[in-house]
């Protein structure tokens, strides 16, 4: 059995998710008041007595703000250094290197900080120690809760997380480019925050810890949303950001497994999390129907106004899984029958769909290519085309072609099918073309469970040598293959692709000496 984090499952599904309420706190850490694991009720009101700009939306979602930061700061993300795991991690620009001096400095830093606040909130069995009702109703709503029994006998906590956001790294410290810092050590099993407010860092900080613990228990992290039909037929989507995750998986006809953060075992498929963080920008009952009546008492909410960008474009909802009508609860599921990639192609040359082979499937999972999508980053206002690797690689601490190859047994294993499926823009690139529509990529998605596109007539598309059907039910023939929609001229378009067939070029270089030939066999041709 795995007993790692409270988010973790075991390879039988069963739930390790345990708090203890006895347990002693943080070293030097010396609290006035003390809320551990406050019931919902009591954290809307220390949250909107004691936090400014705080709130309660007409449906009951507590309105929070997350001060300057409104997106993730991968930049200043650190893992230390340490003997355990030198070996271990990719270093380099994803997983930058902090000594172990530079993190104790951190860590005092915060609990410095901490020690000044009238109320502390936390959870375990990952703890979250932090100054923000906000904050503790988040992870309370991302982390699986445990039962009344589990939270009486469970022990020390797997990983800490000390959040003191609103309180600034030092810049003098050792390895400190700014005065925000994420900083990871897998040795004191704790993620020190300082700097920013923004409470997605625990989260997918917590993702990065798995990203390293479930490979060595042989199991795989994905970054990925599932859900399942009702024959029990499991499908994972994977993308970044801002590509259509959440959005397609909730499906009123299937069951909600999860929509972010999953792990594939030797037994089957697990959610990592106890809920969803879902993007409300433009929201609406029409568009989305299940996100929006998921959103009530209990959820955390970024802005009142779902259309008003003035803060951000991120703004998004936290709330547990068991607001979506659909989910399946425990959060578990069999092997996958369908992959889906899903990528948002800003130059609007990749196709809605398109039938991957295993090496080609291999080849688009270790590209990752993607167009980043305005508030999921700071800095980011418009969509930039990008390759992440795993379609996650801000979360993966070993090489990605470690976490290809343990795909790439599973898809043979248990044969799944592999889609690569475009949410991006059609006709043209950004700015000339215009975005798929959410009803057609439904459609899409609705023939490949219903098993349409495994029967249906497949046409090749040259240069990335993809196979895509000549007609989905519902879509219009003329946007599956992207020449036929393409607004520009003929000369215009065949530059286009071959810019982005480079760009895949190019970013593969870095991986091309661990690939297996039919893996680089199936890059496009440029």
């Amino acid at each position: 059995m795995l007993k790692i984090l409270s988010l973790a499952r075991s390879s039988g599904g069963r739930a390790l998710r345990s708090l203890h309420t006895h347990a002693p706190f943080l070293s030097g850490l010396i609290p006035r008041t003390v809320r551990r694991n406050a019931a919902m009720a009591s954290l809307y009101e220390d949250a909107v007595r004691y936090e400014p700009g705080t709130c309660v939306s007409s449906v009951g979602a507590l309105v929070a703000r997350s001060g300057n930061k409104t997106g993730r700061s991968p930049k200043d993300k650190r893992v230390v250094k340490e003997a355990s795991t030198v070996d271990d991690v990719w270093w380099g620009p994803v997983n930058k290197k902090l000594s172990e001096e530079s993190f104790a400095i951190n860590y005092e830093r915060a609990v410095d900080y901490l020690n000044t606040r009238e109320r502390l909130y936390y959870r375990i069995k990952v703890r979250v120690v932090c100054a923000r009702a906000y904050h503790a109703l988040f992870m309370n709503n991302m982390l699986i809760r445990p039962t009344a029994e589990e939270l009486e006998n469970f022990g020390e906590p797997d990983f800490t997380i000390i959040n003191a956001g609103q309180f600034p790294a030092s810049t003098f410290t050792e390895g400190m480019t700014s005065s925000t810092s994420v900083s990871i050590s897998f040795k004191h099993k704790q993620m020190v925050i300082l700097g920013t407010e923004y409470a997605g860092e625990m989260k997918k900080g917590v993702f990065t810890v798995m990203h390293y613990l479930m490979p060595k228990a042989n199991a795989l992290s994905l970054h990925a949303s599932c859900n399942e039909g009702r024959s029990g037929d499991v499908s994972l989507f994977f993308g970044l950001s801002g590509t259509g995750k959440t959005t397609l998986s909730a499906d009123p006809q299937r069951l909600l497994i999860g929509d972010d953060e999953h792990v594939w075992t030797e037994s089957g498929v697990f959610n990592i999390e106890g809920g969803c963080y879902a993007k409300c920008i433009d929201l609406s009952a029409e568009k989305e129907p299940e996100i929006f009546r998921a959103i009530r008492f209990g959820s955390v909410l970024g802005e009142l106004d779902y259309t008003d960008k003035t803060i951000t474009e991120n703004t998004r909802c936290a709330y547990p899984i068991e607001h979506m009508d659909s989910a399946k609860v425990p959060c578990v599921g069999g092997h996958p029958k369908n992959i889906v990639l899903l990528t948002c192609d800003a130059f609007g040359v990749l196709p809605p769909v398109a039938k991957l082979t295993p090496a080609q499937a291999m080849y688009h999972f270790i590209s990752g290519y993607t167009a980043k999508i305005a508030g999921t980053e700071e800095g980011v206002k418009a969509p930039v085309a990008t390759f992440s690797a795993c379609f996650g690689q801000p979360f993966l601490v070993w090489h990605p072609v470690k976490y290809a190859r343990m795909l790439a047994e599973k898809l043979q294993k248990h044969n799944a099918s592999v889609w690569l499926v475009n949410t991006g823009w059609a006709g043209g690139a950004y700015g000339v073309g215009k975005r798929i529509s959410l009803k057609h990529s439904r459609q899409i998605i609705d023939a490949i469970h219903s098993g349409e596109l495994e029967q249906a007539e497949y046409a090749n598309y040259p240069v990335f040598n993809l196979q895509i059907p000549r007609s989905v039910t519902g879509v219009p023939s003329e946007i599956l293959d992207p020449l036929q929609a393409w607004q520009g001229s003929p000369a215009e378009f065949h530059e286009t692709i071959g810019k982005l067939a480079g760009l895949f070029s190019d970013n593969f270089t870095q991986y091309a000496d661990q690939a297996t030939p039919e893996i680089t066999a199936a890059a496009p041709a440029v």
